[in-house]
This record gives C-alpha cells, sequence and structure tokens, in this order.
C-alpha cells in the first residue's frame, strides 16, 4: 500500500553543512541491570547511528540535517522533537501513516545472580525494525523537494552501513547516493556492521559501496568479523578509492591512511567509561567536522576521540562536549600531555589544561581555529 507522507515543518537557520541519511528508532533504556524480565520500568529514549551523527555534528557546531522516514507514531513524533531540538534540521523527514518507527530495547547485564544475567560490563540490544518506516527509504526520496534541496547544499553526505541490510529499496538507495557525485561535497561512509542484520541478506553488496566514499571509516573489530582483518594497512588496500581510510582500534588507537601512503596514527584518550553506546558515531562526528574546518590529520583525529571520549562518560547516545577554549587547548597539546589527558564524568583533566579540571557542559564547539580564517 502506497504510503501518503508528511513531511516535517521546515527548521529555521543557516542551510546544513552536513546531511545524514538512515534509520533511528525510539528507544526503551531498563531502570535497573538484569534480563528484560526482571526489569520493572523502562525509559524512553531515541538512538540511530545517523542521527546520532547528525546531532553530534550540531553539538559541534556544524549545521547538519537528519533525512529519513518515522511513522505516524509517538515514537516518531519523539524522534523528530528530540533532534530538533539538538539543532539538527529535519525538514525532510516524512511521516508514513502505514509503517511504525522502529524500536529496540537495551538488555544491560549486571551481578543479579539471576541464570539469564548477561554479566556485568555486557549488553544486548533486541530490535523490532521489520517492516518499520525507514525501512521504505528508496532512490524516490531524490524527487522530494526538500530533500533535494538539503542535498544540494551539503558540503558533507554522511551515510552507514546499516541502511544497506534494511531492505532491497534501501540499498538502491545509498547506490544512488554514491552515484550522484557533485564538485564539492565529501561522502563519508561507516561500515557500522551489524551481524543480526545481515542474517537474511549477502553482504557481498557492502564493499563496492565502502569503496565508493570519499571517507570510510571503519572499526577494526567490525573490519575483522565482515572482511577477515581489521590491520589498517589491509584494509586501505582493499579499499583503494576512498581519498582516506580511518580505522579504530577501539580503546586504543586511530589510524587514519591517505591514498597516497600517508598515514597517522592518534592513540585513544583516558576515559573511565560509563557507557559505550554512541561512542563511534560521536568519533566519526568529531573526525568530519574537523575535516569540513581544514584541521590536520592529526587534529582530525584528536577531535574524533575527544567526541568519543564525551560520549563514553554519558549514559546516553548524546554526550555534553567541553566548551571550545578547552577542545582548541587539547587539540594543540603535545603527545605527552595529550596521553596524560583523562575524561571522566565530572570533568577533563589535562596538563594541556590551564586549570587541573575542566567539566563538560552543553554547547558547541563551533569556536574550535578554522585554519581557512586565517588565510581570509
Amino acid at each position: 500500500m502506497p504510503s501518503h507522507d508528511t513531511p516535517a515543518p521546515p527548521r529555521p537557520g543557516p542551510p546544513p553543512a552536513a546531511v545524514c541519511v538512515g534509520e533511528s528508532m525510539a528507544v526503551l533504556l531498563p531502570d535497573r541491570p538484569g534480563p528484560l524480565e526482571a526489569v520493572e520500568t523502562f525509559r524512553l529514549s531515541v538512538g540511530g547511528a545517523e542521527s546520532n551523527v547528525a546531532g553530534a555534528l550540531a553539538a559541534l557546531g556544524v549545521p547538519a540535517a537528519w533525512i529519513s522516514r518515522v511513522g505516524d507514531d509517538g515514537f516518531g513524533r519523539r524522534l523528530l522533537a528530540e533532534l530538533a531540538a539538538r539543532g539538527v534540521d529535519v525538514s525532510a523527514v516524512s511521516v508514513d501513516p502505514h509503517r511504525p518507527t522502529g524500536l529496540y530495547l537495551k538488555e544491560v547485564g549486571g551481578a543479579t545472580g539471576h541464570r539469564h544475567d548477561l554479566g556485568p560490563g555486557r549488553s544486548r540490544l533486541h530490535y523490532h525494525r521489520r517492516g518499520s518506516a525507514a525501512a521504505a527509504l528508496s532512490p524516490a526520496l531524490l524527487a522530494d523537494p526538500a530533500t533535494a534541496r538539503l542535498l544540494a547544499g551539503a558540503r558533507l553526505l554522511h551515510l552507514s552501513g546499516i541502511t544497506a541490510a534494511l531492505s532491497d529499496d534501501c540499498l538502491a538507495l545509498l547506490r544512488a547516493l554514491l552515484a550522484e557525485r557533485r564538485p564539492g561535497r565529501l561522502v563519508s561512509f561507516d561500515l557500522n556492521w551489524r551481524p543480526a542484520l545481515w542474517r537474511d541478506r549477502d553482504p557481498a553488496v557492502l564493499p563496492p559501496l565502502l569503496d565508493a566514499a570519499d571517507v570510510l571509516l571503519l572499526g577494526a573489530d567490525e573490519a575483522r568479523d565482515a572482511f577477515g582483518t581489521g590491520d589498517p594497512a589491509t584494509l586501505r588496500r582493499r579499499f583503494p578509492t576512498p581519498a582516506t581510510v580511518v580505522v579504530k582500534d577501539a580503546a586504543r588507537q586511530v589510524t587514519a591512511l591517505d591514498r597516497d601512503g600517508t598515514a597517522v596514527t592518534e592513540p585513544a584518550l583516558a576515559v573511565d567509561v560509563v557507557e559505550a553506546t554512541g561512542a563511534g558515531d560521536a568519533f566519526a562526528a568529531g573526525y568530519l567536522a574537523g575535516t569540513l574546518r581544514g584541521l590536520d590529520q592529526r587534529g582530525r583525529l584528536r577531535l574524533g576521540h575527544l567526541s568519543a571520549a564525551c560520549a563514553l562518560t554519558a549514559p546516553g547516545d548524546q554526550a555534553e562536549l567541553p566548551p571550545a577554549p578547552v577542545a582548541a587547548a587539547l587539540l594543540a597539546a603535545s603527545a605527552a600531555d595529550w596521553a596524560a589527558t583523562r575524561v571522566t564524568a565530572d570533568g577533563i583533566t589535562s596538563p594541556a589544561l590551564p586549570d587541573a579540571e575542566h567539566s563538560p557542559r552543553p554547547g558547541t564547539m563551533s569556536g574550535i581555529p578554522d585554519p581557512r580564517s586565517r588565510a581570509r
């Protein structure tokens, strides 16, 4: 049955420099560790790789839009309201009256003694997304005037491998977006490997999509599961077309490998982790914000690490970011001062900062120096 889509109202403000396309879902977070049958209440939130990136880009001072589909239901309205409150342009999101907004529940392990408890430090996501509104994304999206307007003005288009696994129509949309190259617009692609999504689909469709991007973001563990290797140099050879391949080795380091053979590795910050969800998306947003600002490769990696570290110390998918002067000082820190920096839920401690501790707080980091401004 065809859907009659109602677009969200346009959002005033500067035109988005970045556009992120993909599914987001409502999230039910448990009030306690343990198996789902032992949970009394859940807290409603929202989550999704591409919308997480859009929200983090907006927090970093990069005007961003998220394009997708949601159901004509309370979960869909919650998604739109929360993303708009984060400063994300949702004017090209369609509301589908026939398909629901996707939903997932998070199960958190503990030490409850219950025989179905996952155990301390472990978690599991339970998805209810089959037949969702976002699974109906297709190349027809490109004919939508609101979408065309956002894509025409974007300097960055961000996609992920999750979309390719949702449906044949979603896969066709990714192929169409990657084929529609425009001068002055970068395309970034995050593997975001989700094995459960590929059980009934052929992951062989992924490599050509990844190789068509300008900036390719890969988790070493995810690449190992999907392609048999997490080695940065091997992955660079596997995907020769992108200008840059960024390989994230969890809490250890990230390596950026350019097409000309240049490789830059930057160690991760020391972090007292509260919750890991959303850290990869935060890293992507930081790295891409640094790219748009013209930072050098090390600056991009550091901004990615800093964004991810803040996400790791927050209970949800979105983190509070430090003020621009703190971020700028850390990006300029010596290797020794960077290595001595620690990020906690209470603040950031580093010898690179004038004070002993700076607590992250809501706001943007749009004051990070833009090298191009000095040349004007």
